[in-house]
């Protein structure tokens, strides 16, 4: 949802800024015969079509693809947790959500919500926050490929 909002109002802006440039640059490209002769040069025999407005690609950064393999290295403090038998923390007792098996985009969720404090759990948020998009992406390719 919130990528989906950044991307809109990145083309918004990209789309007035394009407007405002063309906008400016109008009075300067409509020149008429009569202003053209006055600056000496030749008259167009046939007035050409205004140039259609270019449009600002923004680039989207696409999402890291994950690797299981560097995913199984960062996961090893994770089953002090979530590989315990029962999915039971032993102090405090509490439940622990499984992780083995989640959907990739799930797991991805989670953890950039913990960085950003959407989620609370003091571990989990420090956990979270030494990760980088890459890490994160890695991370969900190795826990969504166990069963």
């Amino acid at each position: 949802m919130i990528r989906s909002l950044l991307i809109a109002s990145c083309l918004t802006l990209a789309t007035t800024g394009a407007l405002a440039q063309d906008t400016a640059a109008t009075p300067a490209a409509t020149a008429t015969p009569a202003t053209e002769a006055a600056a000496g040069e030749a008259a167009p025999a046939v007035d050409a079509p205004a140039a259609a407005p270019a449009v600002a690609a923004v680039a989207v950064p696409a999402a890291p693809v994950g690797d299981a393999a560097r995913g199984k290295q960062l996961t090893y403090t994770c089953q002090g947790c979530h590989g315990v038998t029962g999915y039971k923390n032993a102090y405090p007792n509490y439940h622990v959500p499984k992780i083995g098996g989640q959907s990739p985009q799930y797991l991805v969720n989670a953890l950039n919500e913990y960085q950003q404090g959407k989620r609370k759990h003091p571990t989990m948020q420090a956990q979270a926050e030494s990760f980088s998009a890459q890490d994160i992406a890695d991370i969900a390719a190795f826990l969504s490929g166990l069963k």
